[in-house]
């Protein structure tokens, strides 16, 4: 019994530890945001999405430098949000999503789930494929879709979020 709660102790410890560390490397990387002009306009203009907290606004200035500056097809591929063919032969297969920085994709996997119940653009967005009879995975990975492109498009328009802009195209 002795030797459970001292590794249960040691859990703890650790996961304090790694705790520690994780904050360390936020204050860190929102040092480095706020040094830089670049990535601190690109931060705010992130952060203006209603969705978009620090750790989505860390992450894609971190692993996706790219947003903003390519074009849509190829930020939603290199996301691996981009819906690509099933297809062999003659068999035609559904669309899905695969490959990509699988990171970034969790990340605004759970940005999504935020946006949702916050962000009334994307919430009438996922509402109506829900009534269009899509399942509620599939209208969740439309929704990261159509985030990731309206982020890409504020970043390369220099533009904050501004819902006038972008309900119309829902």
């Amino acid at each position: 019994s002795s030797c459970k709660s001292s590794g249960q102790s040691n859990i703890r410890e650790h996961i304090a530890w790694l705790e520690n560390c994780i904050k360390k490397i936020d204050k860190d990387m929102d040092t480095r945001i706020r040094k830089s002009p670049i990535w601190q306009e690109k931060a705010e203009i992130l952060a203006s999405f209603k969705g978009i907290g620090p750790v989505n606004t860390r992450t894609l200035l971190a692993e996706l430098p790219e947003l903003g500056t390519i074009n849509n097809k190829k930020i939603s591929a290199l996301v691996g949000l981009a819906p690509l063919n099933c297809d062999s032969g003659k068999k035609i297969g559904k669309k899905i999503i695969w490959g990509g920085r699988a990171y970034v994709r969790s990340v605004l996997y759970m940005a999504t789930v935020c946006a949702i119940k916050s962000n009334p653009v994307i919430e009438t967005f996922y509402r109506r494929l829900i009534a269009a009879g899509k399942k509620p995975k599939v209208a969740l990975t439309a929704c990261m879709h159509k985030i990731l492109i309206i982020l890409n498009s504020m970043l390369r328009t220099h533009t904050r979020w501004n819902p006038d802009l972008y309900s119309h195209t829902l």
